[in-house]
């Protein structure tokens, strides 16, 4: 079955555990990076460790993806995010890559801050696979073998700085401030069995208690098999590396239709960015703000699947 895995800090000391009915059993040995503790421990193994009495809310939880490991991400892989980011999914064949920087992880429950020249900050829920073993060549995978390549999943949030992202066409700039990454709370460790799940997980991300973001990831463009088989050609990869999968619809930003943006080429580059910075400034109700409270999670309908919640204050830079 599925283990919750944890990193915390309890006592000046930094640990790993197994997380049941809110108490930690602690995972026996030194393990200083997520692929350090994939690499030797067993799902079966942890599943089998006694109860422990550690209560959780007694510990600092950490991210359970340490910035030793890669963070790479897909955009643009719901179908209705495709159409609300102005693409048409018909026509668009290609799975969109890009990096974060790794010192932008922090635990699920970290303060979000807000930079001072950022005037529209937006979230985006996503369900990340974390890899099982070293990748140093091109591989095929496949739903049959994914489980050889995927240890578990964890929520990854990939806040962007929209008006740096866009106008600078600067993906990793614009999504790798600090604390634009939050991981966690759970890494959820799977067996060959569970993988299934990959397929029917349940994705919700609310503001201040509304909901904005919906959906399930049934709903990926791009599945996993598809993206490792794909992303194997390309680099390298080491057990513990992170792939965030793509956000649903429903992110704060506004992209002009297909149409609107063909016409904005032919426009001065100010003009064009003038408009596009009006737009935005008309969903700024939608884009983050100094106290707002981003809550998301992602669990299966039965329960069998539950990688927590993560719960972010927006704060302002200082």
């Amino acid at each position: 079955m599925p283990v919750q895995v944890v990193r915390f800090e309890h006592q000046n000391h930094v640990q790993w555990g197994v997380v049941r009915q809110g108490r930690i059993s602690l995972i026996p040995g030194e393990y200083a990076s997520t692929g350090d503790l994939i690499r030797h421990t067993r799902v079966g193994e942890l599943a089998a460790l006694p109860d422990g009495d550690l209560p959780l809310d007694t510990v600092k939880l950490l991210s359970p993806i340490t910035r030793d490991q890669k963070f790479v991400c897909q955009g643009a892989n719901y179908r209705q995010h495709m159409i609300e980011s102005g693409m048409d999914p018909d026509v668009k064949n290609f799975n969109m890559i890009f990096t974060k920087a790794t010192s932008c992880i922090v635990a699920a429950d970290s303060e979000l801050i807000k930079p001072r020249n950022v005037r529209f900050l937006d979230y985006e829920i996503e369900l990340g696979l974390v890899l099982r073993r070293d990748i140093t060549g091109p591989v095929r995978v496949t739903d049959a073998n994914l489980h050889e390549f995927v240890a578990g999943v964890v929520i990854v949030n990939d806040y962007s700085a929209r008006d740096i992202q866009i106008p600078q066409m600067q993906f990793y700039k614009g999504k790798s401030y600090r604390t634009f990454g939050p991981v966690g709370p759970y890494l959820c460790l799977l067996e060959a069995k569970d993988l299934p799940y990959l397929k029917k997980l349940q994705l919700r991300l609310t503001v201040n208690g509304q909901v904005r973001q919906s959906d399930s990831t049934a709903n990926l463009v791009y599945g996993p098999a598809e993206t490792l088989t794909e992303l194997s050609g390309v680099q390298d990869f080491t057990a513990g590396d992170l792939i965030a999968t793509g956000t649903p619809a429903g992110c704060a930003l506004t992209i002009p239709s297909p149409t609107k943006q063909r016409i904005a080429v032919l426009l001065p580059e100010a003009v064009k960015w003038k408009a596009f910075m009006k737009a935005q400034e008309g969903r700024s109700s939608y884009y983050l703000k100094k106290g707002d409270v981003v809550e998301a999670s992602i669990r299966s309908a039965d329960g069998v699947i539950d990688l927590g919640t993560q719960r972010n204050v927006v704060v302002e830079q200082a």
